[in-house]
């Protein structure tokens, strides 16, 4: 099957801008936790674990602490990245790892908001906690199914890291039903960007053999 996607320019996301913005910071911060014996994958797990506490207190209704561990996390995220390069480790198996537990994460958060709506009789709370994680799903498994076969699909308004610069400051704001809202309509808007790029480059770049 032709590869069209490796002879072409990927497209330039607010992940990879701000991953160059803050390329000082992040690798200052990955050094020193390298210096303090600190793994990588310490930080992956620590990350995960944290954002399940976050998604118990969320449950809860405690937006304070729970928005707080969610943003807290979210640097934990960024580093574990940071520091598996500056330890010359980046491989495959670390960026699917990274992309698996950032799955975790983000789908522990949306189910203790539904949990927390659900016990609450807030119907709308339901349906918005619901779409947000739907629509969360569907545009990492877009950009996924495009690279089993060959394409990088990076395109739309809202991947992880512009989903979590929308959650976590509502969430820690007391703003939950704001934050999934803007998720849940982004997210579904992404992933039909993501389509219709997908279309538009096969398209132009006929690929051989069949796609199932």
């Amino acid at each position: 099957m032709a590869t069209p996607s490796t002879s072409q320019a990927a497209p330039v996301t607010l992940t990879d801008r701000a991953r160059r913005t803050f390329a000082g910071v992040l690798n200052w911060a990955a050094g020193l936790f390298l210096r303090l014996g600190i793994h990588p994958n310490v930080m992956t797990l620590t990350g995960v674990l944290g954002n399940f506490v976050a998604a118990y207190f969320l449950a809860q209704g405690n937006w304070r602490i729970g928005g707080g561990l969610v943003i807290v996390m979210g640097a934990f995220d960024a580093l574990d990245g940071a520091m598996a390069r500056l330890r010359g480790e980046s491989s495959a198996w670390g960026a699917f790892v990274d992309s698996v537990s950032d799955r975790y994460s983000e789908l522990a958060i949306f189910f203790g908001l539904l949990w927390h709506y659900a016990q609450t009789n807030d119907g709308l709370g339901v349906t918005l906690a619901y779409l947000a994680a739907a629509g969360s799903v569907l545009v990492s498994y877009v950009r996924a199914r495009a690279a089993s076969l060959g394409w990088d699909v990076k395109v739309g308004v809202l991947s992880r890291f512009e989903r979590y610069l929308v959650l976590a400051p509502t969430l820690a704001l007391g703003l939950p039903k704001l934050g999934m809202a803007i998720v849940a309509v982004g997210a579904h808007f992404t992933a039909l960007q993501r389509i219709a790029y997908m279309r538009r480059m096969v398209r132009q770049h006929p690929p051989q053999g069949e796609l199932r």
